[in-house]
């Protein structure tokens, strides 16, 4: 069942910078390794419900529900665009100190959790995602998802880390210059308000 085709593209899917990437390396770059470890855990976690949609048919349901999927997206373009906004009014020097700058492990979490789950296409995704790699004569497609499905987790969990202790070992060169810290969070911050203009304009 697990074949090498199903972990290439796994691994390239998950590689490619999308918002969690974005949200995972801006915060291991202002706020450091810890900080971004569990914006990597929200962020894993936030696709576990469009996993497990996947897995049980409700994405069918939300590509049938016109209304659910606009009135999901818009509230995942509304999220973008206000963290969009908070990036860009935030200033001042960064503190190099791990335990006196990372903010409650629970607010990153959950910052990274809403980003992935307030977006809808994620559901449609892994529907037509997970099944290209199911074998044809499977006798228990469900649980043959629900591995695929935790074996993508593992490969985001493990992909997004890497990403944030990267963005933590640049941060040094960044933090020493109030001007570039400026220039840093309001380069995010457009990259998050692209983001959202980019999931508003999207169609199913």
């Amino acid at each position: 069942m697990l074949s090498t085709e199903f972990l290439i593209t796994s691994l390239i899917v998950v590689l490619i910078p999308g918002t969690g990437v974005i949200y995972t390396i801006s915060t291991g770059l202002f706020q450091g390794w810890r900080a971004s470890i569990f914006a990597a855990l929200g962020c894993t976690a936030g696709i576990i419900p469009h996993l497990c949609a996947s897995v049980l048919g409700l994405a069918t349901i939300l590509h049938m529900s016109a209304i659910m999927f606009q009135v999901i997206k818009f509230i995942g373009v509304a999220y973008l665009l206000y963290l969009a906004w908070s990036m860009w009014k935030e200033t001042g020097a960064i503190n190099l100190e791990d335990k006196k700058n990372v903010r409650n492990a629970y607010s990153i979490s959950l910052r990274g959790f809403l980003i992935n789950i307030l977006n809808p296409k994620l559901s449609l995704f892994f529907l037509a995602f997970l099944p290209q790699f199911l074998p044809v004569q499977t006798q228990a497609p469900i649980i043959d998802m629900l591995i695929l499905s935790s074996i993508f987790m593992g490969m985001t969990l493990l992909i997004f880390i890497l990403y944030g202790l990267f963005a933590n070992g640049v941060r040094v060169y960044v933090v020493s210059s109030p001007k570039i810290i400026k220039n840093t969070q309001r380069t995010f911050a457009v990259i998050f308000a692209a983001l959202g203009v980019k999931l508003a304009l999207a169609e199913r």
